[in-house]
């Protein structure tokens, strides 16, 4: 029987003052995660001491198990500070969730026995796991890991192989489950150079014939073993909210930026403050629709789809589509919105002293994530039109999306 979830407005206020605390001292690490292509440690250390990190791991191990518009909420804020920590934030909060699938000995292992942990990683089958007694001898190499260097865990994707042989399941795909790794046990690369998101530390991480226990590794084609309303939605569509997330706050920033330069810098033709230029206020204006009109719509969805597990139902084929969807719009009209100050802040926009340039790389590189690609446009289409989607692996990441 599934539990019962918190609400919002329980849940909500204090941390969301505990992000907007934050906010300073991301803003004032921008400069040094930017060159140094990762957080530094004392912003690390402060985010994890704030138990945002937290906010999906189960109840049962010490975690919040909140809502999950809260997390979103909060790397919003953080990444209206920093895209690069909004970022690493929503990796390494939203993998909290891995707490919910896995047996609680080694949930309390990786998720529960250091109140500061956090875990980073890709989620893409590029690595291979051999059935051993106990569990998994695994070699592989992933890309973008953001967030490695300053994890005590780290999950990869695998195939799984009895044998030489891919393992296949009913319907004759290859089996593939997440894998966790100590982070000692892995070989960081060093990949990560980007236009932007540069303080990520979004890079290629390996492992060579590591043995891995059987109860470290999950599947979403299984049932999660904890029975929270968090659990019951769709994984990989709810990280995509917390991605496009970071958008919306990259465009707050960018609209912070040209409203302040907006009272100082003179427009170039008509001579007076850039704030009296018709075409900034247009600009404004827009860029002030699109980004509150995808926000919106990101936000509805997710409530709605909380609704639904809270109340013991499960989403339809329909509403998963709509929370891909809802990610992907949101991202997309963020980036245009930042585009239009960018365009609005004339000859100042360049200048790496404005910020502007930086939202622009910055909201271009979190863009190009596939749970808020283009593509998902057509994706969502096709569910709303009833289509055949078994071809739409994306839709079908557990076993609950299979059954309708």
């Amino acid at each position: 029987m599934r539990r019962a979830g918190p609400t919002a407005d329980t849940t909500l206020p204090s941390f969301i003052d505990a992000a907007a605390a934050l906010a300073p001292l991301v803003q004032a690490s921008a400069e040094e995660s930017e060159r140094s292509r990762r957080l530094p440690t004392p912003l690390v250390e402060a985010m994890a001491r704030s138990g945002l990190f937290r906010l999906w791991i189960p109840r049962g191990i010490g975690g919040e198990e909140s809502d999950p518009m809260t997390l979103v909420r909060v790397v919003e804020e953080i990444s209206r500070a920093d895209g690069a920590a909004g970022w690493c934030m929503a990796i390494a909060g939203g993998y909290g969730v891995f707490g919910g699938y896995l047996q609680k000995e080694a949930a309390l292992e990786i998720y529960g026995s250091d109140p500061l942990v956090r875990a980073a990683g890709g989620l893409r089958p590029s690595g291979n796991a051999m059935v051993v007694d106990g569990g998994y001898r695994v070699t592989g190499r992933w890309p973008l890991g953001s967030g490695c260097q300053h994890s005590a865990w780290i999950v990869g994707g695998c195939r799984i192989l009895d044998g030489d042989q891919p393992r296949l399941a009913a319907d004759g795909t290859p089996v593939t489950r997440i894998l966790h790794f100590p982070a000692a046990e892995c070989e960081i690369l060093d990949t990560w150079h980007s236009i932007g998101l540069r303080g990520t530390g979004s890079h290629d991480y390996a492992v060579a014939d590591v043995f891995v226990p059987t109860n470290r590794s999950l599947s979403f084609r299984e049932p999660p073993v904890e029975q929270g309303p968090l659990y019951a939605l769709p994984t990989i569509a709810i990280f995509g909210t917390l991605l496009a997330a970071v958008p919306l706050g990259i465009a707050r920033h960018a609209i912070d930026i040209l409203v302040e330069l907006a009272g100082t810098k003179l427009a170039a033709r008509s001579r007076k403050l850039l704030r009296e230029d018709v075409t900034m206020q247009a600009n404004l204006g827009r860029a002030e629709a699109l980004l509150r009109s995808g926000r919106a719509f990101l936000y509805g969805a997710l409530e709605e789809a909380w609704q639904v597990v809270s109340e013991g139902s499960t989403l339809n084929l329909a509403q998963r589509a709509t929370l891909w969807l809802a990610s992907t719009h949101a991202a997309n009209t963020a980036k245009e919105a930042t585009e239009l100050m960018f365009s609005a802040g004339g000859s100042a926009s360049p200048y790496v002293s404005s910020g502007l340039e930086r939202c622009v790389r910055d909201i271009h590189a979190a863009a190009q994530h596939l749970t808020v690609a283009p593509a998902n446009y057509q994706m969502a289409g096709q569910a709303f039109l009833g289509s055949d989607m078994r071809s739409t692996p994306l839709l079908f990441t557990d076993n609950r999306s299979t059954n309708n």
